[in-house]
């Protein structure tokens, strides 16, 4: 005789459960796809708020990512990179410190930009760009001391140190112009950039964020002839280049004890989580997490009013099973497995919706925005919190299901 599965009951009970929860939900077709529609809707605000909020923290990261050098130094004062600026001394003083092989400057600013298309053209309308130009985001540097990992950049910095020329990020904005297309056919591309001709000799791969709609990388000499040299006097970032086998620990404590407390040094990793602490509590960053929230909460009506008009429907139902002996317990669960079907259900179509918005919104803004796995796992798990929650809510119905009323 064969022995009997210890497990056996409970995966049968588990399975008319689920058996159950199934034939609830598909009992009306019309009021299904209504519920699953909810949650898709609900998935595609999420996925567009939490997606749009790894572009932001991925794109204000992209100057950081690619620099080059161990150790880097700021104001102790900015909050974020190239918002304040440090005597230009201080990076002499760093380049004594045991360890440290170089200490190169890095000038970050803001320029105003004109299309090479809307030069020449007069007009009164106060919207056109030609009057109110876009804005670019000056990188400068001295050619003879890389600062960037880019191979775009280091490729021509020989040419950085002709009049008036700007290497031009080729994911920048559309508004900014067809440089890259131009670049294709002739060999420099002028239009105007602060009110002064500008020459773009070359092109370089970045790419534009939320905030910024573009780079241009010129060299420190052109910088100071353009806004004077009093201005190479403060650095926007210091970049060190440690000697091999140096510690950038031990280097990093050594500097921060020689410089003044006006100055900080950071590794690559802490100078990211500066700079994503401060997006973090920034306006926009907390603009996008309240849509998603708000997603969040759409979900849980939907699902609510879905699963608390299922439950009051079928009440009837409900009383003569627990006049049959089944407890709460096990009727609770058949709600929450509605949700739980429901959830992923929803995911689906919505995941298959979200792809073509993100595709819709990269087209339209040229910002690089794609279903990254982490945001996927994430609004998954928001899903499911979300559909818990509203079957959780929905089952109080159910707990007054009594029998004697009933009947």
């Amino acid at each position: 005789m064969k022995p009997k599965r210890r497990f056996s009951l409970p995966f049968k009970l588990a399975s008319s459960r689920v058996n159950l929860a199934w034939a609830q939900l598909t009992h009306q077709k019309v009021k299904l796809v209504i519920a699953i529609t909810g949650v898709g809707f609900a998935n595609i605000l999420m996925f567009t708020q939490l997606g749009l909020r790894a572009v932001l923290f991925d794109g204000i990261t992209l100057i950081h990512e690619q620099l080059e050098g161990e150790l880097f130094m700021i104001s102790t004062y900015t909050r974020a990179l190239g918002r304040s600026t440090f005597p230009r001394v201080y990076l002499y003083q760093a380049n004594a410190v045991a360890g440290v092989r170089s200490a190169r400057p890095l000038y970050i600013a803001e320029a105003n930009w004109v299309s090479p298309e809307k030069i020449g053209k007069s007009t009164t309308d106060p919207a056109d760009d030609s009057i109110f130009p876009d804005e670019v985001k000056i990188l400068a540097f001295n050619p003879a001391q890389p600062v960037f990992k880019l191979p775009g950049v280091n490729q021509q910095l020989n040419r950085l140190s002709e009049p008036d020329t700007v290497l031009f990020d080729r994911l920048s904005q559309p508004s900014l112009g067809p440089i890259s297309e131009r670049l294709a056919q002739q060999d420099q591309v002028r239009t105007v950039m602060d009110q002064r001709r500008v020459s773009v000799i070359g092109d370089f791969q970045l790419g534009s964020t939320l905030f910024t709609k573009g780079h241009v990388i010129m060299s420190d000499w052109n910088y100071a002839q353009r806004y004077g040299q009093d201005r190479l006097r403060d650095v926007s970032l210091g970049l060190l280049v440690l000697a091999p086998g140096s510690d950038p620990i031990q280097v990093q404590r050594q500097l921060q004890a020689n410089l003044p407390a006006s100055v900080s040094v950071f590794t690559r990793e802490e100078l990211i989580i500066k700079e994503k602490t401060y997006w973090e509590s920034d306006p926009s960053g907390i603009v996008l997490n309240f849509g998603a929230l708000m997603g969040f909460i759409v979900g849980v009506i939907v699902v609510y009013q879905v699963l608390y008009t299922d439950v009051a429907e079928h009440l009837p139902e409900y009383a003569t099973l627990k006049a049959m002996g089944y407890a709460d317990r096990a009727l609770l669960m058949v709600v929450l497995q509605e949700a739980m079907l429901l959830a992923v259900l929803g995911f689906i179509p919505g995941t298959a919706a979200s792809v073509g918005v993100y595709s819709l919104l990269s087209y339209l803004t040229k910002i690089p925005l794609v279903l990254r796995p982490d945001v996927m796992l994430q609004v998954f798990l928001l899903t499911f919190l979300m559909c818990s929650s509203a079957g959780a809510i929905a089952v109080r119905k159910l707990k007054k299901a009594d029998p004697a009323d009933i009947f």
